[in-house]
């Protein structure tokens, strides 16, 4: 059993690490260059809903697998900084889903037209770059706990 869990723990992180990067440096960055604002911005409008369920279904698994592999001693000590840090990364990822997303669909719409209100600009602009702060600690995140995750797992 512990070895199923080992391997779902690892494959969350793989995921989630990946899809983080894939999206950040790859997808959304050739979106914007090759298309016009707003016809990028529906592209990666389109693919959040779905990027924040598999960082959902992710964090969850990782946060669960760093739990159970806590025990005594140095490697106890690890895994629970491991399960903070997945704590962190699954609550960002929530706020950034269920909280920032849904506003920000909404303005997304309004922000590209000619007589869009600066007020409205201004608070996109803000949720993006709330999102993408969150983003990138729960990229910082991953990347430690892939460090640890390195250190403290035993074949």
């Amino acid at each position: 059993m512990l070895y199923v869990i080992k391997w779902l723990y690892l494959i969350a992180l793989i995921l989630w690490v990946g899809e983080v990067v894939f999206f950040s440096f790859v997808a959304a960055p050739s979106l914007f260059r090759i298309f016009p604002p707003a016809e990028a911005g529906r592209a990666v409008g389109a693919i959040f809903p779905t990027y924040y369920r598999i960082g959902y279904a992710c964090g969850g698994v990782l946060l669960v697998g760093s739990l159970v592999f806590i025990r005594g001693g140095a490697l106890g000590a690890w895994w629970t900084v491991n399960s903070l840090l997945s704590a962190v990364m699954l609550a960002a990822t929530l706020y950034a889903g269920t909280v920032i997303l849904p506003r920000a669909t909404v303005l997304r719409p309004q922000i590209h037209g000619a007589e869009a209100p600066q007020d409205v600009k201004d608070e996109f602009q803000r949720l993006h770059g709330l999102a993408v702060t969150l983003n990138g600690a729960v990229l910082m995140c991953g990347l430690a706990v892939s460090a640890i995750t390195a250190a403290s797992l035993r074949p």
